[in-house]
């Protein structure tokens, strides 16, 4: 079968593999039907700082058609279609047998501890996969994974009712939080972007005032009202150093983009304007959550994705992605239906 392979930080390779084993007890096999490209797929690629296999087959993010299953797996059967989940947890520190899986001590993800989802076929743990509803499409069924992340981020910032909340950076996980903002969220929304277009695609599908990140240009998207709640998306330091500036007191900061660099902080900041920083990390219990709100979202996460017609296209669209030529949020691969 043909799979999409990381040798090395810059060295990907489409590759002929062997077709999977039947699955062992507690796993099964799917039939990828998409699979979306991570900005994280892009990071480790570009730098090779989370691989832990050499090769491994790439991609956390997609949708998929039960094959087969292994012995004691009863939540899913041959035929059905399932979105994964990207966390593979140990299962046993305390993180983990607490429910927060997202936070364990040796916390994986598919693509990297095992083979992920730019392949024709792949073999998980059957506790990873997640039936949905069989009427949606592939490209949105494979948005399954970045929703949830945005959705925990949401939900850890837990903005109070009819407060104002600024959402930095309109990528994939930015822009999916501000659309979920404007489903969830009674308050204004606010979204700052230095792509144009990219911010004008996310006010397209989920409101909101485009602002750029200075005090006269909230003020005026605010009519002198006090914004108290942001959340970044871009791992700017920059960036996270601006917000810390414009945000009044009693507020939180909700940080979900992979940082670059570290932050010079006054603590003081924090302290006399009692500001939060809200670390937000994968997802908790969202998954399932997610999934459920894709039927209702899907025609806003239509008009968000572009479409790969095949596996073959996946190394050219990384370094094209690397360069950030795309117009899109989301970039899906099309591999089987």
């Amino acid at each position: 079968m043909k799979a999409v392979r990381l040798h090395d930080a810059k060295d990907l390779r489409v590759e002929a593999v062997a077709p999977l084993s039947a699955p062992p007890a507690g796993f099964v096999n799917l039939a990828v039907r998409a699979a979306g490209i991570c900005g994280s797929d892009l990071h480790n690629y570009r730098t090779g700082q989370w691989i832990t296999r050499r090769p491994s087959t790439a991609g956390h993010e997609f949708c998929g058609r039960v094959t087969a299953v292994g012995e004691g797996v009863g939540h899913v059967a041959v035929g059905d279609v399932v979105c994964a989940d990207s966390r593979v947890g140990c299962g046993t520190c305390p993180a983990c047998r607490n429910g927060r899986a997202n936070v364990c001590e040796a916390l994986g993800f598919v693509g990297e501890v095992c083979d992920g989802g730019f392949a024709e076929a792949v073999q998980l743990p059957a506790r990873l996969v997640l039936r949905h509803d069989p009427t949606l499409s592939p490209h949105v069924a494979a948005m399954a994974e970045p929703l949830a992340v945005a959705l925990h981020a949401v939900r850890r910032l837990a903005a109070p009712v009819g407060e104002p909340v600024l959402v930095v950076g309109c990528g994939t996980i930015g822009g999916l939080s501000a659309l979920l903002l404007s489903r969830l969220h009674d308050g204004p929304l606010l979204l700052a972007d230095l792509n144009p277009e990219k911010a004008a695609l996310v006010k397209v599908v989920a409101g909101g005032t485009v602002v750029a990140l200075e005090r006269d240009a909230l003020d005026a998207a605010l009519s002198g009202g006090r914004l108290r709640y942001a959340l970044d998306a871009t791992g700017s330091i920059r960036a996270i150093a601006g917000v810390l500036d414009l945000l009044s007191g009693s507020g939180a900061l909700a940080l979900v983009g992979i940082g670059h660099g570290k932050l010079d902080l006054d603590p003081n900041i924090l302290v006399e304007r009692e500001i939060t920083l809200v670390g937000c990390h994968a997802f908790a219990d969202e998954l399932a959550d997610a999934v459920g709100l894709l039927p209702e979202l899907a025609p806003a996460l239509e008009q968000l994705i572009e479409v790969l017609p095949g596996l073959d296209a996946v190394p050219a669209a990384y370094e094209r992605l690397s360069r950030g030529e795309s117009r899109a949020l989301k970039t899906i691969v099309a591999v089987a239906d």
